[in-house]
């Protein structure tokens, strides 16, 4: 697929409204304004790298330059209003300051330590099997907010852990159920577990440009350190929760859920901005390229 940048987000910002009147004068329907209070909130909040970004209680992210961090609530607010749910899980959202067709969901989820020792019996295809059945029971709550369903294409990365930084990366091939145009998407999953839980940064962008973007979810995973207390060589038996699942429900059960995530926003984008749809991640270049701008400034579409 190829990527008309500035169509797309001319188009895109025009949708969006950003508390403008459209051409006609007019008025913006309640999804415009939702997208515009959500950007305003963005622009008013975010946070340049270099920067060093809490995670809660538990780790810090060094925030590289060129990057942009969007905390909470904002980040829920811009979620949201491109059809996402969101839980209490969401710590916040990382988007390219310059140009790039990505951005980066990061979750920390306290269900406990996680045992990893079920990593060395993996089944690729036994996983990816699980990761169907998940996705297409995950389908009738899509079925329900009107987004078309989707369905598990293959592994566009297997599973791999590493046991001695305890980090956990895969990424699965996603496409609308039955579509035979070749468009796909793609979340590629990045995991750092901990004492209580762990800590997600989930990758969204078009499948064919997932090597190209890759390196940005590898650099922020290693950017991304437990504090003292909370790594998971802290654990601690007697007092400890463990969670109840392992790395192989990780994967395969509590994870289907987020494979919506690409279609959720391609959804969106096709009903709401009018245009073809190109990768989630293109629609926050839109957003991106105007955070530095001053707050006087109107988007120029």
């Amino acid at each position: 697929m190829r990527y008309i940048l500035p169509r797309f987000v001319a188009a895109f910002l025009l949708a969006c409204a950003l508390g403008s009147q459209a051409a006609d004068d007019a008025k913006p329907s309640p999804q415009e304004a939702e997208l515009a209070a959500a950007y305003k909130a963005a622009q008013d909040t975010h946070q340049a790298g270099p920067a060093a970004i809490a995670l809660r209680n538990q780790a810090h992210l060094q925030l590289p330059a060129g990057y942009l961090w969007i905390p909470q609530p904002a980040a829920g607010q811009l979620m949201q209003a491109m059809g996402n749910r969101t839980d209490d899980s969401l710590v916040g959202t990382i988007y390219p300051a310059g140009e790039g067709e990505w951005f980066v969901v990061v979750q920390f989820v306290q269900e406990g330590y996680i045992k990893d020792d079920d990593a060395k019996d993996w089944n690729a295809d036994e996983l990816l099997s699980s990761l169907r059945e998940g996705t297409e029971a995950a389908n009738e709550e899509r079925a329900k907010r009107g987004i078309e369903a989707i369905e598990v294409v293959g592994w566009a990365q297997t599973p791999q852990y590493d046991t001695a930084t305890h980090r956990l990366v895969w990424s699965a091939l996603t496409r609308g159920k039955g579509d035979t145009s070749g468009t796909q998407g793609v979340n590629y999953n990045t995991y750092a577990l901990g004492r209580e839980g762990y800590i997600s940064l989930n990758l969204v962008t078009a499948a064919n440009a997932l090597e190209k973007y890759k390196p940005e979810a590898m650099a922020l995973l290693g950017a991304l350190q437990y504090d003292e207390g909370k790594r998971y060589a802290d654990f601690n038996s007697s007092t400890d929760k463990v969670a109840a699942y392992g790395l192989t429900a990780l994967v395969a059960g509590a994870a289907a859920k987020k494979l919506g995530l690409l279609a959720v926003i391609a959804a969106f984008l096709a009903k709401f901005a009018k245009v073809a749809v190109v990768a989630g991640g293109a629609a926050i270049w839109g957003f991106a390229k105007l955070f530095g701008k001053k707050k006087a400034e109107g988007p120029k579409a």
